[in-house]
């Protein structure tokens, strides 16, 4: 794909896509369309786009392995910054509007109730991987940049169960999910050696 129709054209298209549903969000919360719980929508919402972007960003290196293309790597970043964003949002409503940045209530929620405890070691785990995705921090970093950024795996383990033990009634999304984060993880596993040879380097 051509650098130049990627950095001008595509790029910004998905800047714009994936801000788009906090604008839809932002949007609902002004018209008052969010349901008679806007609090709840919005939680709801958040969370579960930072789940999905989180996820995408994990397909990036197994949709190129598989495939051979180079180009997805590009959208790596994006789409975890855009993860954390959006889990920024999903504390910010939850500290804000739940709980009227009552600290002491906050605490005591991680404390006492689980999936609010790993829920917030979910958004502490991807801190320092959003505040070290530039190009700057990786070449300060070295070979520890990949160590520390391994952690996302872990992040969306617990992020998928922070959503398993929020739900009580359906659990079959937040089952969808975790199937999801199984099959990405699986992908990361050394590829047989027929598919190494179909895909030569750019499988590594």
């Amino acid at each position: 794909m051509d650098d130049r129709l990627l950095r001008y054209g595509l790029k910004p298209v998905v800047f714009m896509l994936l801000l788009l549903p906090a604008a839809l969000l932002l949007a609902g919360l002004l018209r008052g369309t969010l349901g008679a719980d806007p609090v709840a929508a919005l939680l709801w919402q958040t969370g579960l786009w930072a789940l999905r972007l989180l996820l995408a960003s994990l397909a990036v290196t197994p949709l190129q392995r598989l495939t051979g293309w180079r180009w997805p790597i590009r959208w790596r970043r994006q789409l975890g910054l855009f993860a954390f964003f959006y889990a920024c949002l999903h504390l910010a409503v939850y500290a804000v509007f739940d709980r009227s940045l009552d600290l002491a209530a906050v605490w005591e929620d991680i404390v006492e109730r689980p999936f609010i405890t790993v829920g917030a070691l979910a958004f502490l785990l991807l801190a320092p991987l959003a505040a070290t995705s530039t190009r700057g921090a990786v070449r300060r970093l070295g070979p520890r940049w990949q160590q520390l950024h391994r952690l996302v795996y872990l992040a969306a383990g617990l992020a998928v169960l922070h959503y398993l033990w929020l739900v009580k009634a359906d659990l079959r999304p937040p089952l969808i999910y975790a199937g999801i984060l199984a099959v990405l993880l699986l992908l990361r596993l050394p590829l047989p050696l027929p598919w190494r040879r179909r895909l030569g380097p750019a499988s590594g």
